[in-house]
């Protein structure tokens, strides 16, 4: 074997090895030590954050509306009010 086609035999070790720990979840943090990231855990929480984003954003709509509205009467706003808290209750 000759140190051309070792050292093409390194690179590919490295990389094959390199693309399992990403497929298997392994990260390393600022000082170089490695971590197992759980990404089934990690997705369930990503999930359960976007809706609550999507829920806020559609409260933040409409706040909008309510406050933007040139007809709102009193008994309106408090009637859209009441709509986020039961909204939210649940």
């Amino acid at each position: 074997m000759n140190p051309f086609e070792m050292v093409i035999g390194i690179v590919l070790i490295v990389s094959i090895a390199g693309v399992l720990k990403a497929k298997y979840g392994v990260r390393k943090d600022q000082w170089g030590n490695e971590t197992h990231v759980d990404t089934g855990k990690a997705n369930a929480e990503n999930d359960r954050l976007r809706g609550e984003i999507r829920s806020l954003k559609e409260r933040i709509q409409v706040l909008e509306r309510v406050v933007t509205d040139d007809q709102t009467s009193a008994s309106r706003l408090d009637r859209e009010i009441e709509r986020l808290r039961d909204k939210d209750s649940v």
